[in-house]
């Protein structure tokens, strides 16, 4: 009858450190997090240039549609020689327009230039 007390403390004592030891194991599991996005970088050099934020855009003086595109792609050409586009896109925040285009720096850092062009959309 002995045998079967020892058996049965051996088992109770297994059991609990395995639990123990699997509830330790799972606290201590890093949990997975969302990759953070890969945000540009703004140096005070392009805060002078402008076109950094939508309180610091590039203002675009342009009527017509080409005209803002072209403008713009020669400020980025100026500014950023040997940029490469990454994408466009327009919002509008508090009734102005922006373009924000996402470059692709010659030294491989991606930016995000803001261009105000209120003035071309307020004509059509």
């Amino acid at each position: 009858m002995r045998i079967n007390n020892v058996n049965i403390y051996f088992m109770k004592t297994v059991n609990a450190l395995f639990v123990v030891s699997m509830f330790l194991g799972a606290c201590s599991t890093p949990k997975k997090t969302a990759p953070k996005r890969d945000l540009p970088a703004v140096t005070h050099a392009d805060v002078l240039k402008g076109g950094t934020s939508f309180s610091n855009p590039v203002v675009i003086m342009m009527q017509s549609e080409r005209e803002v595109l072209d403008d713009e792609y020669k400020w980025l050409s100026v500014n950023y020689p040997g940029y490469s586009l990454v994408r466009r896109t327009h919002k509008v925040r508090s009734s102005k327009h922006y373009d924000i285009v996402r470059i692709k720096t010659n030294q491989g850092r991606l930016r995000d230039i803001y261009f105000d062009s209120t003035r071309f959309w307020g004509k059509n």
